[in-house]
């Protein structure tokens, strides 16, 4: 089952968007405590912040495996690789 990040659930008068992880497109539920969003920022050929940046969201179950690092670092070249195109 694979939900887009435009779905959402009405519960208790409360908007709650529901995430995947960008590294298993796992459902990050609003229980996983665990799960963290990245920003990492965009720079320039001289190094300077361009006021852009990316975001990444990793599940409770890929840091509990010790494989946020590598998730991390393999979808930032897979997007350092788009931003560049």
């Amino acid at each position: 089952m694979f939900l887009s990040h435009n779905f959402c659930l009405y519960c208790n008068a409360h908007l709650y968007f529901c995430c995947c992880s960008s590294a298993t497109n796992r459902l990050i539920t609003s229980k996983d405590h665990a799960s963290v969003q990245i920003n990492v920022g965009h720079l320039d050929e001289l190094g300077r912040y361009t006021g852009t940046f990316s975001t990444f969201a990793l599940c409770g179950f890929v840091r509990a495996q010790g494989d946020a690092d590598s998730a991390l670092d393999r979808l930032w070249q897979k997007k350092k690789a788009e931003v560049r195109q």
